[in-house]
C-alpha cells in the first residue's frame, strides 16, 4: 500500500523540534504582549528577533525553501506538520520565517526571478533581513478576478510608467519592497490572461503613496492602501517576462492556500482543545458541560471537521510533492478549512458563553481573524465555481467524477 499516514522518524524529530521550541520558547517569549501591560515597541522588536536568530540556530529556519539556498528542504507534506506547531501561536510562522506574505514571495521569486534579481531581492527576504509584500487587489475591480486590474504599465522609453490604486496590501508599511501587478498589454480585451506583468519596486520610492493603513475587524494590521502616480521603473524590474503575470500570480496563490490551511488547522484545534477543556471543567444544572448531549454534539461535529480539514490538507500537499495538478484539490481544501475553522472557534466561543465572547480568552481575537479566511486568497464562491467546472469538466471528458474529487482509489 502506498498510502501512509506516518511521517518518517527524521521528520518527527523536527516535528518535535518546532513543538518544543514554539511551546517553550516562543509562546513564553511573547505571551505577554498585548496584555494589561503591553511592551514597548523597542522590547517587542528586540523579543521577536532574538526569537528568530534562536530559530536559525535551533535549525528551523525557512522549512519551506531548499537547502541550498538556506532552509530545510521540507516537502509540502512536512511543512503542514511544521506550519500546524508554529501557528499555536500567531508569531510563530513569521519567527520561523515561513509566513505570508513573504512565504509565498520567495516561492514566487525563486521560480520567477534572474539571477541578479535572486541576489538583491531573495537572499535578503530568506536571510531576514528584508520584508515584502504582493500588490495586486484593487478597490474598483473584483479582488478575486485578477485579469480585470486596472492598474497599468505604459513603456517609456527604457522605463515603464505606472499608474494605479491598490488596497489591502498586506505588510506594505513594513516592506522593502513590492512585487507589483500591473497591465501592460492595454490592446488586450477584458478578461485576457496575458495582459498583466510582474514587477519589483523598491520601497520606498517616488510615485507609490501609501495612503492608509485600512482598518478591520481585527484592527490596524498592516493592510494599506495604495495610490501609484507615474512610479518609473526600469524593464529589468520586470519579473518573471512580460505578460506572465497572471501565470506568476496563480503560482504563487497556490502553495499560499495551502500554507494558510495548515496554519489554520492549527488555530482551528486550538479552539477544540478550549471547547473541551471547558466542557470538563464547567458545571451546570447538575452536570458538567461535557456530560450534556447538545455541547457533545458541538465536541463531536467540531473533531470530524478538524479531521476532514486535516486529510484534505495532506492529500492536497502529496499532490504538490508529487508535481500533479493540484488544482482543485487546494481550492477544495481553502474552502472547507476556512469554513470549519469559523465554526469551531464559533462553537468553542459558544461553549465559553460570556466568556468566550470577551477578551479574557482568545477566541474572539482568534474570531475576528478567521473571518478574513473566507474570502483570503479568492472568496469561497469563487473556488465553489472552480471546483463546479473541474467536476463537469471531467464528467464530459470520463463520464465520472472520480477525477474531480481526488481521483482516490476507492
Amino acid at each position: 500500500m502506498a498510502i501512509d499516514f506516518t511521517l518518517a522518524p527524521e521528520y518527527e524529530e523536527i516535528r518535535a523540534r518546532v513543538r518544543a521550541f514554539v511551546q517553550k520558547t516562543v509562546i513564553p517569549a511573547v505571551e505577554g504582549f498585548g496584555g494589561e501591560d503591553p511592551v514597548s515597541r523597542e522590547e517587542y522588536l528586540r523579543t521577536i528577533f532574538e526569537l528568530r536568530g534562536k530559530a536559525r540556530a535551533e535549525g528551523l529556519w525557512l522549512p519551506h525553501m531548499p537547502k541550498e539556498w538556506g532552509g530545510m528542504g521540507l516537502g509540502q507534506v512536512e511543512l503542514a506538520m511544521v506550519q500546524a506547531e508554529a501557528a499555536k501561536t500567531r508569531l510563530g510562522p513569521w519567527i520561523l520565517n515561513c509566513s505570508a506574505p513573504d512565504e509565498g514571495n520567495m516561492h514566487t521569486l525563486l521560480h520567477w526571478g534572474d539571477e541578479e534579481q535572486k541576489e538583491k531581492y531573495l537572499r535578503p527576504l530568506l536571510e531576514g533581513r528584508k520584508m515584502s509584500c504582493f500588490a495586486m487587489t484593487e478597490p474598483e475591480v473584483a479582488g478575486s478576478d485578477p485579469t480585470l486590474i486596472r492598474t497599468h504599465a505604459v513603456q517609456d522609453g527604457d522605463e515603464w510608467v505606472i499608474n494605479g490604486h491598490k488596497w489591502f496590501i498586506s505588510n506594505a508599511r513594513r516592506a522593502n519592497f513590492a512585487i507589483l501587478i500591473a497591465k501592460t498589454e492595454l490592446d488586450m480585451p477584458e478578461g485576457a490572461r496575458g495582459a498583466n506583468t510582474a514587477f519589483l519596486v523598491d520601497l520606498p520610492q517616488e510615485g507609490w503613496n501609501d495612503v492608509r493603513e485600512v482598518e478591520t475587524m481585527h484592527g490596524s494590521t498592516g493592510h494599506s492602501e495604495i495610490v501609484i502616480t507615474d512610479l518609473r521603473l526600469p524593464a529589468s524590474q520586470i519579473l518573471g517576462g512580460r505578460g506572465n503575470g497572471h501565470r506568476l500570480g496563480q503560482y504563487r496563490l497556490g502553495p499560499a492556500r495551502l500554507a494558510h490551511c495548515m496554519r489554520w488547522i492549527s488555530q482551528a484545534e486550538t479552539a477544540l482543545d478550549m471547547m473541551v477543556d471547558r466542557a470538563l471543567n464547567r458545571y451546570s444544572h447538575g452536570s458538567l458541560l461535557a456530560d450534556k448531549q447538545g455541547v457533545q454534539w458541538l465536541i463531536a461535529d467540531s473533531a470530524m471537521e478538524l479531521y476532514q480539514c486535516k486529510l484534505m490538507v495532506l492529500h492536497a500537499a502529496s499532490k504538490i510533492d508529487k508535481g500533479e495538478d493540484f488544482r482543485t484539490e487546494v481550492s477544495m481544501a481553502k474552502h472547507f478549512v476556512a469554513n470549519s475553522l469559523n465554526r469551531i472557534i464559533d462553537r468553542a466561543i459558544q461553549v465559553h458563553g460570556a466568556l468566550g465572547y470577551s477578551t479574557d480568552t482568545p477566541l474572539a481575537n482568534m474570531f475576528q481573524h478567521a473571518r478574513w479566511a473566507r474570502f483570503a486568497d479568492g472568496a469561497d464562491e469563487i473556488h465553489q465555481m472552480r471546483i463546479a467546472e473541474r467536476t463537469i469538466a471531467a464528467y464530459r471528458a470520463t463520464g465520472s467524477t472520480a477525477v474531480a474529487t481526488g481521483n482516490l482509489p476507492l
